[in-house]
């Protein structure tokens, strides 16, 4: 993970929500009353009022397939101050993962948001990584305080279509 990340999105990188695949969409932990549409389609994650919100514990597990393969640039995770996400590990490509086997697979990335990255600040992936994406695993193992629960309150997929 590039220890600056890019204050603006490349302009040949384009929002990837409209090549995910949301039949097959999951989340694992996720409140029933608060889940990952909140964050990710489009018009609920601009209201600010509307999160993805963690369970039983602070940690979330997202699977994200695409209808097609894409390039994936970068990602914006937005949150709160203090329950917004810390780390966050991303798979590219691994299916069927679960909280007991997510240890068991070495990241294709991981990142420590910062306060800016929960403002919206883009974290720059590492590109070579990311090239031939069908699905993405997002896996937000704390939060910046450590308290029970994470909230998210927006994420963008950035990249390019094959």
């Amino acid at each position: 993970m590039s220890a600056e990340s890019a204050s603006a999105i490349q302009r040949s990188q384009v929002d990837l929500l409209d090549f995910v695949d949301w039949s097959s969409v999951e989340c694992l932990n996720q409140s029933t009353t608060h889940s990952l549409p909140n964050a990710l389609k489009q018009g609920y994650r601009e209201d600010e009022g509307l999160v993805l919100e963690s369970d039983a514990d602070e940690q979330l597990l997202m699977y994200i397939p695409f209808n097609q393969v894409v390039k994936l640039h970068s990602i914006v995770v937005k949150g709160p101050e203090d329950e917004g996400p810390k780390t966050v590990k991303l798979f590219s490509n691994k299916e069927h993962m679960g909280f007991s086997n997510v240890n068991d697979f070495p990241p294709s990335d991981t990142a420590v948001l910062t306060e800016d990255n929960l403002k919206g600040r883009p974290v720059i992936l590492k590109y070579v990584k990311f090239q031939n994406v069908r699905s993405l695993t997002i896996f937000i193992e704390d939060n910046q305080s450590g308290s029970e629960v994470t909230k998210v309150q927006k994420i963008v997929l950035y990249g390019t279509t094959s």
